[in-house]
């Protein structure tokens, strides 16, 4: 075939390029050029059909942990292998480009897509980016990075303005698609939002920093209806407008009659949109399915197991011992396909269609385990929350008052967090907390298990129970794992990428302005455990939290230098008789900073895989810029003279080791 350039098309034949081919598509001008098929799935792929009747239906497809699971974590191998996964499921349905992953930085705790978004640290966010598209396009897929930039929010998102300074961009909401560039991932989207009053499709300033810092050299295209002027979007520097609006196509036409956007700024484009689709057909030659189903699903069960972050658990309750009579109650342990999701444009039909969590806890405990559900999950938003009692509350109470371990399985999912809504409340529905209550009442041994994907504010009832496990959004082998987990067959080794937050009201966002256009990043650099860290008291359970079944102490921590750059090692042991997995965490701290500076910032991560009784030595180099700041006055990064600490911790409030380092005449000594 031959390839053809931007000297081969006729300006009509540019101009149309531009404009995109119906929903999913690219144009091809009848198989002159290739066509690429791009689809959702972040956390699953979303391929939409036309059935026989003529009717759009979504084809089932695998269901993997959310991308909030997945940063649970912490494991930049999970992100990889999940990216190869993906990448199996779209030769399967023809795909090009999965759209995805989302990078956004989780400002706000009810914000209705943060399931889709990694954490609310960028650096966490950008390396598990980076991993995920590096996975999906080792096997030949093209991956779309997405929102860029400052989605925060869904309310009004088609017209709210992200009103945000100049350094909180670069150090926070830019940092995560600068890391994730690192994997040249072949395509961005950018967002529906405004930016400082700009629209998101035509932040020229932003593109600019993307290209000519970043290093991103593929094709920008919309959020789909995101365009309002074409020609605008297109003289900043969006390649692609989707879906096709023949509307805003005419407009573009009479636009280039008029001058408005030149044959020059049209090349610009057209040159990205081509090499797009020449690059993804490359990619592709000599590759193809490389897992079956069976061998994705494992992965996706693997992840599960690793995201599951174990929050409470006092008097070791947990793991559940063969012998103990249990009880579960709560319809989140029997959910009804897509209930442990989040919905929107992300949400996946996945293969299994019914789940049951009670019967694999009886597969592994060996018992029979008496069942209620409670209360039902309910698609109707109610004043009081979501959902109401199945009828049978009763039922729950007897079975609560002769078990010894009373299972609740509670949580939120689709519509409660959805693309295009945001949640009025970080609390669980109602009749959820109020089973809660009466059922610890009864049976103090309760354990709770929460479904959701975001922080939730459990403020309410935490105390009156014995265990809290979150098992997040994890897909449809996430039963599996969880029930894995609560029997002690794997070890938990999730840690929360986000802060949960005591109430609402205690996070840095509950103030801050906002109206029907505007919202003021008034906390600036204060996002997530960068707020908390000076407001201890607002902490329910902080950033990078996490129990284990295990136990680990650290020792030895060093530092060797090399100009501005430095190896931090230390020891990490498993003092207990159980496998476990820990996930060391390493931050850095200006001591006296010429500018404002967080107390500290995450550097670097590990996640240590010991035996029972093993001892190793983990290193991590941090480079220059896990010491710089971005100076507004210099436009350009910077790193002051001075004292600097290194800490090694568990979680960012549970700090383990600390060295101080120095900089001098810009080296480390």
């Amino acid at each position: 075939m031959k390839r053809y350039t931007v000297k081969d098309l006729s300006i009509e034949e540019k101009l149309r390029l531009l404009c995109s081919n119906g929903f999913w598509h690219t144009m091809d001008f009848d198989g002159k050029i290739p066509s690429v098929c791009v689809s959702d799935g972040p956390v699953g792929l979303r391929k939409e059909e036309k059935n026989e009747k003529g009717e759009t239906v979504t084809l089932p497809s695998i269901a993997y942990p959310s991308a909030q699971s997945l940063a649970n974590t912490w494991n930049v191998g999970c992100a990889e292998r999940l990216g190869e996964c993906l990448a199996d499921d779209c030769y399967e349905k023809k795909v090009d480009i999965l759209l995805g992953p989302g990078a956004n930085v989780k400002r706000h705790p009810l914000n209705g897509r943060n399931f889709e978004y990694f954490s609310e640290d960028p650096y966490l966010a950008g390396e598990m980016a980076r991993n995920y598209i590096g996975g999906v396009q080792s096997q030949g897929i093209g991956a779309c990075l997405k929102h860029f930039c400052c989605n925060n929010l869904e309310y009004n998102r088609f017209e709210q303005s992200s009103e945000v300074d100049e350094r909180t961009l670069r150090e926070i909401y830019y940092l995560p698609f600068e890391i994730a560039c690192k994997a040249k991932p072949v395509s961005m989207m950018s967002a529906y939002n405004r930016v400082n009053g700009r629209y998101a499709s035509e932040n020229k300033k932003g593109f600019k920093v993307l290209r000519e810092e970043f290093g991103f050299d593929g094709a920008m295209y919309s959020d789909w209806e995101a365009v309002r002027d074409r020609s605008a979007s297109a003289k900043a520097g969006c390649d692609i407008e989707f879906p096709f609006s023949e509307k805003n196509y005419n407009q573009l036409i009479e636009d280039f009659k008029r001058g408005k956007i030149s044959e020059a700024e049209i090349d610009d484009c057209v040159e990205r949109v081509l090499n797009l689709a020449y690059r993804c057909k490359e990619m592709q030659k000599g590759k193809g399915v490389k897992r079956t189903v069976e061998e994705r699903l494992a992965v996706a069960e693997k992840i599960a197991a690793e995201s599951i972050v174990l929050l409470k658990n006092d008097d070791q309750i947990l793991p559940l011992k063969k012998g103990k009579s249990v009880c579960v109650a709560g319809c989140y342990a029997k959910p009804e396909r897509g209930m442990l999701a989040g919905g929107g444009s992300s949400q996946v039909v996945s293969l299994t269609e019914k789940f049951d969590g009670v019967a694999l806890l009886e597969e592994r405990l060996g018992v029979k385990i008496p069942y209620e559900g409670m209360y039902y999950y309910d698609k109707v938003l109610g004043t009081n929350g979501y959902g109401d009692w199945t009828g049978k509350p009763f039922n729950g109470r007897n079975h609560a008052a002769n078990a010894e371990i009373c299972l609740i399985f509670a949580g939120t999912g689709a519509p409660f967090e959805y693309e295009s809504y945001d949640r009025p409340n970080m609390k669980l529905p109602y009749v959820q907390e109020r089973a809660i209550l009466d059922l610890a009442a009864i049976n103090p041994n309760t354990v709770v298990v929460l479904f959701a994907g975001s922080a939730i504010d459990v403020s309410a009832w935490a105390d009156k129970v014995k265990a809290i496990v979150y098992a997040g959004f994890c897909g449809e082998r996430g039963l599996n794992a969880l029930a894995d987990v609560l029997c002690g067959n794997i070890n938990p080794s999730g840690k929360l990428s986000e802060t949960f937050p005591a109430h609402f009201e205690s996070s840095p966002v509950a103030k801050a302005y906002t109206d029907t256009m505007v919202t003021c990043y008034e906390e600036g650099l204060n996002v997530g455990y960068r707020y908390y860290d000076r407001h201890p008291e607002a902490v329910r359970y902080p950033f990078g939290y996490g129990l284990s079944y295990s136990s680990f102490v650290y020792r030895d921590l060093t530092v060797k230098t090399d100009g501005c750059s430095a190896e931090v090692s230390f020891i990490l042991e498993n003092t207990s008789e159980m496998d476990g997995k820990e996930v060391a965490q390493i931050y850095v701290q200006e001591c006296s900073p010429v500018v404002y500076r967080p107390i500290k910032e995450l550097k670097g991560f590990v996640k240590a895989d010991l035996k029972a009784g093993e001892r190793k030595t983990f290193s991590v180099t941090l480079n220059e810029r896990a010491f710089a700041y971005y100076s507004t006055a210099d436009d350009a990064w910077r790193v002051n003279d001075g004292t600097y600490r290194i800490f090694v911790g568990s979680s960012s409030q549970e700090i383990r080791l600390c060295c101080t380092v120095r900089i001098e005449n810009g080296k480390l000594v």
